[in-house]
């Protein structure tokens, strides 16, 4: 049998050869920005500022406490917990909504997933740790995928006036979305110390980056930042602990906000409550906790401590609903939460995806999430 002048081996094999050409065509896609995701080292001076930090030792930064990520004897733990069976996503769609307009307050507050969140203060927005890519990986098609869209598109942010990072793992610094931001945005990028390598790599002016060690701070917009301690670990390549990370502290005259990035829980937080508090606003990282590493991500009850330690007002958990990065089911923070926070009275805002949030008068927690189980 012939088609079009040609037998159907033929066409069947060159539909074949265009399908393969094809197919390599896009892992070539795929894997050329793979190298330009991993980031740079700091050099020059950046590099001097690294080694001069206090929390540098020792050819790498360093916790004020030893924080290993898997503990000895917590390996065959963790690959059991791996192994068990958990719902690991909804069975229904995650609820998306659309920031309305403020509203009129001068504190709101706007989640768009995992650790994304608009904090409107006092007339100034920050945006702190924005990913928007389909996976959080440095390539496009490996490594832990979305359960949720973005609410929001990234080019429909309103303006920014500062951009923070917390540290450089790649559910909280995602090349994309940094690439888009600098095209699109003027914001400053607020980073710890070192991260501003990777963001120079990935073209961002190195006038639009302010880069802070622990304690240190800048004014932008009338707004004070401080990078604050954590206890956590960083790394985007082959080498860890390169780069700081940090939680952070955004005060403007009347109103602040706190932000823990990644942490375990340490005695830190009480220091920091009662040298920059009390907040209106503690923005707490919540998922993604194991046994297996007990000292670089906080339970939902470590969650509570931190607030109350902080001494903060309104908690907006983060850090959990959006990519599966833990053994635990995918449900269990904010549930857990919940619980722990109407035992020990925290007020507590669980806001769906791009919902707006007025803390002043956050609304009351209806638990929306049960209902996509």
């Amino acid at each position: 049998m012939k088609t079009g002048g040609l037998r159907s081996s033929d066409l069947g094999r060159r539909v074949g050869l265009l399908a393969g050409a094809a197919a390599l065509a896009a892992a070539v896609w795929a894997v050329r920005d793979v190298p330009a995701a991993l980031g740079a080292r700091p050099s020059g001076e950046r590099a001097l500022r690294v080694r001069r930090s206090r929390q540098f030792r020792d050819g790498a930064f360093r916790n004020t406490t030893p924080s290993p990520v898997l503990p000895p004897g917590t390996r065959q733990q963790v690959a059991r917990e791996f192994l068990r069976r958990t719902q690991r996503k909804p069975r229904l769609p995650v609820p998306l909504m659309t920031p309305g307009s403020s509203g009129g307050g001068d504190l709101d507050a706007v989640w768009y997933g995992h650790s994304s969140a608009l904090i409107e203060i006092q007339g100034r927005r920050v945006l702190l740790d924005p990913v928007w890519s389909e996976r959080c990986s440095p390539a496009s098609f490996t490594g832990p995928r979305r359960l949720h869209p973005p609410p929001v598109p990234l080019y429909e942010l309103p303006e920014l006036d500062a951009i923070v990072i917390s540290h450089d793992h790649y559910d909280h610094l995602d090349m994309d979305t940094v690439r888009l931001l600098a095209r699109t945005q003027s914001a400053p990028f607020l980073v710890p110390l070192g991260v501003g390598a990777h963001l120079e790599r990935w073209r961002v002016p190195a006038s639009r980056i302010i880069e802070l060690d622990w304690n240190e701070e800048a004014t932008v917009s009338g707004l004070r930042f401080v990078a604050t301690p954590g206890r956590h670990f960083s790394g985007r390549g082959f080498r860890r602990d390169q780069t700081l990370w940090a939680s952070w502290v955004i005060a403007g005259e009347r109103r602040r906000v706190f932000y823990t990035g990644d942490s375990g829980y340490f005695d830190g937080y009480a220091a920091i409550g009662e040298a920059h508090g009390p907040f209106d606003l503690s923005v707490i990282q919540i998922g993604a906790y194991s046994k297996g590493w007990p000292d670089i991500h906080m339970t939902p009850e470590e969650a509570i401590l931190t607030h109350l330690d902080l001494r903060a007002r309104v908690l907006l958990p983060v850090h959990w609903g959006t990519f599966a990065l833990a053994p635990h089911a995918w449900n269990d923070p904010i549930d857990q939460l919940w619980r722990e926070a109407k035992a020990r009275d925290v007020r507590l805002v669980v806001p769906r995806p791009g919902e707006r949030v007025t803390v002043d008068d956050p609304p009351p927690v209806d638990g929306w999430w049960q209902t996509i189980l």
